[in-house]
């Protein structure tokens, strides 16, 4: 008996003392506000769960997590500062993004202060190709990836048609039209035209604007290489010159909250991609990625989308990585990282070493009709998984990676 009081004695007070630790700030450098915010707030949520699970769990090496976050309004000049800001409070890692640009400046500064930062939703070739360095790791897919996937189902579903490319004007829209234009056999930019979006602030009249150049043109296929609000405004504008009825619409990178904003009804029909959506565990047998949307679903009353699996993801990883290394040091975390394989929320996926790109199944997904959409009792059942595309055919090999960055005269390793 007296031995038993010993030994809850002594786990009260090491539970005590953990309680006690100081905290691991983690540093969420995300969209509050701008065209990106819901894709933004998702990822906060996503955090936040994670959060709560690992420090259920008695924290990383002892000590819990606590997030502090900072609004980057989807402006890399912003973002900059955040991360100083974050940095200046003691952040041990930071992570974030809904806009490829502010996730590759953010990475930047972050190398600067030794910091790793985990790209969410940053889809440009070149978060981990020409601007990629051994302190970024982008958990999301990237253009080429989903590129592929959508090139594979619409070239067996729609094929030998005629596209029309309205593009926001930076380094994701720019990547993602190319890998599109690659997948699809439409390099041809006479046959198949395209039209810049200015990003960020982008008018009402831009969207008019291109949107007319594309009803003008015989294409068959409206190729909206848009995200977030951007894409809600440019499918409003498309409905209204009747442009929904007559083409098939395509948009890369579809997430959960764009269907939501735009109403289904509005979205039905649109095909695009996903690395993840709240089906994806039962597809994909996960018990892990099952628990988490239920988890999710019992505190927010709402299924997760692949933002907020994106976070939650990193979290996770970057807590694993931190008690396989038994250390909170940037150099030691990318080496426990590095070709690291592990299985989450779907099937197997793998830190690539040589970019720190992830490895992982990509999905091509097709928007639900309304009534489809209204059967569940959530009332937010969009995406149809109508393909699926393993990471491992879908990326670029060491020497297409090394050639584009020697090309643009980058070292050819991360550094």
């Amino acid at each position: 008996m007296r031995q038993l009081s010993a030994t809850l004695a002594l786990w009260a007070a090491l539970t005590a003392c953990a309680q006690a630790a100081e905290p691991i700030t983690l540093g969420l450098n995300y969209p509050r506000t701008g065209p990106y915010k819901e894709e933004g707030l998702a990822q906060m949520r996503g955090a936040l769960l994670a959060i709560d699970e690992i420090n259920a769990a008695g924290g990383v090496l002892g000590r819990p997590l606590r997030l502090s976050s900072k609004d980057t309004a989807s402006r890399p000049a912003k973002a900059e500062k955040n991360v100083d800001k974050l940095a200046a409070e003691g952040a041990a890692m930071l992570f974030g993004g809904s806009s490829s640009a502010v996730a590759i400046a953010a990475g930047k500064r972050a190398k600067q202060h030794g910091l790793l930062y985990f790209g969410t939703l940053t889809y440009s070739n070149d978060t981990t190709g020409k601007d990629g360095h051994r302190y970024m790791f982008r958990e999301c897919n990237n253009a080429w990836m989903s590129a592929k996937v959508l090139g594979q189902y619409l070239s067996k579903t729609l094929p030998n048609k005629r596209y029309f490319y309205v593009t926001a004007d930076y380094t994701w829209g720019h990547t993602s039209e190319a890998s599109l234009r690659q997948a699809t056999a439409t390099d041809n930019a006479a046959q198949h035209a395209s039209v810049r979006i200015p990003f960020p602030g982008a008018r009402l009249a831009d969207y008019q604007d291109a949107l007319t150049q594309a009803a003008a043109s015989n294409a068959e296929i409206l190729a909206l290489v848009l995200f977030g609000e951007d894409l809600v405004r440019a499918m409003r504008v498309a409905k209204d010159l009747g442009l929904t009825e007559r083409m098939q619409i395509v948009a890369p990178n579809l997430t959960q909250s764009m269907v939501e904003q735009a109403g289904p009804n509005l979205m039905a029909g649109v095909i695009g991609t996903e690395p993840w959506t709240w089906r994806v565990p039962a597809l994909e047998k996960s018990a892990r990625g099952e628990a988490f949307v239920e988890a999710f679903k019992t505190r927010y009353e709402m299924y997760p989308s692949s933002s907020a699996a994106s976070a939650y993801s990193i979290v996770q990883q970057w807590a694993d990585a931190a008690t396989r290394a038994r250390s909170l040091d940037s150099e030691a975390l990318i080496k426990a990282l590095e070709g690291h394989r592990y299985t989450l929320l779907k099937d197997e996926q793998q830190w690539r070493a040589f970019d720190h790109q992830n490895l992982q199944t990509v999905y091509a997904v097709k928007v639900k009709p309304r009534d489809e959409v209204l059967k569940d009792p959530l009332k937010q059942d969009y995406f149809e998984i109508v393909d699926r595309l393993d990471a491992s055919s879908a990326l670029p090999s060491l020497a297409e990676w090394q050639a584009e960055r020697r090309a643009g005269g980058q070292p050819l390793t991360l550094q």
